[in-house]
């Protein structure tokens, strides 16, 4: 357990915040490409206690600006895109993408007012589906060259998903390998040729074994935490027999994000952004080594749980989740349906708005949680006092060195257990067009 003080250091996020102030100083996801679709694309998006308005203009480029305009308030989140900008409907003041005022019209002929204003402006760019911004001062880092930034646009898809709870014990589910043996958990395995778009319905790699199979009868995981350059590399063993060994490497990218395998063929890259301290949202972005994604497939699959505009859960604590006594006598451990989100979502909304870690008490399968939460207070504390290197500042010129960051879920002859992450990983990426052309280039 940890007091309360430092439970507000780790979790709070305003821009005055300890944990506010590092998470600055990266890109966050602000929205989907798709929002942005349509015949208006502006959204009013909140981000870390902060509101803004993000829109796109009439040659195509990206601008987000503070919401409120800088004459007397007013929401830039109902502008009109007009002459090159984003018009405020109240006075017509104008802004370009980068935050300068183009027009005061309501002002008299000849007057320099507009001149004097410029409303915030922040970087922002578009990666595989998902609009990044960034809000600190000083230059962003930039994108590490990982298999998500840089596979085809038709080999990945970007969702989202809001969970009503602080962006740490979201995050904090991606470090728990052993929770998946009981919280997803299903009493009868499904044929796994029909687990397209689906986590933990496949077979896990270099077998047929179902992965709800393994997480149900082979519930200790022997877990394994070592640092690497872009954050934290998991291990979970879980030993089927004298012979073989299921092997299930997770990463996290500090600061707040995972690369964990969905099956044999697809990873999943996972941002959890807050909203404020009691809301945030996942972002993901599916990459496939084989086939190009079934888009149509994967955004039907999540639409039937979550629900525009703001991709709110169906099932929430408003209606239990779904939960039935039913099912989970018989089908599930929770109860709560087939969908893992919905299962994760109770766990951690079940925490309350923000955990109250003063009252938990870790576990030897917490490790991973342990190093994330001192690794995360070493670079809070490390910002606040302008010294030292925080993890993943990357530069143009280290860019390229990064890659993967390997992520497997397969079933592996004991001998070859300590090489195995790296083997599959290697054949994984050669027989993948675009991932093979990318081991020609290093």
């Amino acid at each position: 357990m940890i007091s309360a003080e430092q439970n507000d250091l780790i979790t709070r996020v305003g821009p005055q915040a300890p944990a506010g102030k590092l998470l600055r100083r990266y890109w966050q996801p602000v929205a989907l490409t798709d929002e942005l679709a349509g015949e208006r694309p502006v959204r009013a998006v909140r981000l870390m206690g902060q509101d803004f308005v993000l829109f796109r203009d009439e040659k195509g480029e990206l601008g987000m600006l503070d919401r409120d305009c800088p004459h007397r308030g007013a929401d830039l989140a109902y502008g009109r895109l007009e002459d090159g900008g984003l018009r405020c409907p109240f006075h017509g003041w104008l802004f370009d993408t980068k935050g300068t005022c183009l027009e005061t019209p309501a002002e008299p002929v000849g007057s320099k007012l507009c001149s004097r204003i410029r409303q915030s402006a922040y970087p922002v760019v578009e990666r595989s589906g998902i609009i990044f911004a960034y809000l600190g001062e000083g230059e962003p880092p930039a994108f590490p060259e990982f298999d998500c930034f840089v596979a085809p646009d038709s080999h990945t898809f970007a969702f989202k998903g809001l969970f009503e709870c602080n962006w740490l014990q979201a995050l904090e589910v991606g470090m728990d390998p052993a929770h998946a043996s009981y919280l997803h958990r299903f009493f009868e395995d499904e044929d796994t040729s029909e687990s397209y778009g689906k986590q933990f319905r496949g077979a896990s790699a270099d077998s047929h074994m179902p992965i709800t199979k393994v997480l149900r009868e082979y519930d200790r995981p022997s877990i394994d935490v070592q640092p690497a350059e872009f954050g934290l590399r998991l291990t979970a063993l879980r030993e089927l027999n004298e012979e073989q060994t299921h092997v299930r490497v997770t990463n996290v990218v500090f600061p707040q994000a995972f690369v964990i395998p969905m099956s044999a063929e697809m990873t999943i890259s996972q941002w959890h952004v807050p909203v404020d301290d009691e809301n945030c949202y996942w972002y993901a972005i599916f990459t496939s080594f084989t086939g190009p994604v079934d888009k149509q497939q994967m955004r039907e699959q999540r639409l039937e749980l979550y629900e525009l505009p703001d991709y709110t859960s169906r099932k929430n604590k408003g209606n239990n989740y779904g939960y039935s006594v039913t099912e989970q006598n018989n089908q599930t451990y929770t109860g709560m349906g087939m969908d893992i989100n919905v299962h994760d979502q109770w766990a951690i909304e079940s925490q309350g708005a923000i955990q109250d870690r003063t009252r938990e008490h870790l576990g030897t399968t917490d490790k991973g949680i342990i190093a994330y939460r001192r690794m995360l207070v070493k670079a809070i504390e490390a910002n606040l006092a302008g010294e030292g290197e925080l993890p993943m500042m990357v530069t143009a010129g280290q860019a390229g060195s990064f890659s993967g960051p390997p992520s497997i879920d397969g079933i592996s002859e004991k001998a070859q257990v300590a090489t195995y992450c790296e083997d599959a990983d290697l054949k994984r990426r050669q027989g993948s067009d675009w991932a093979s052309a990318r081991l020609s280039q290093q």
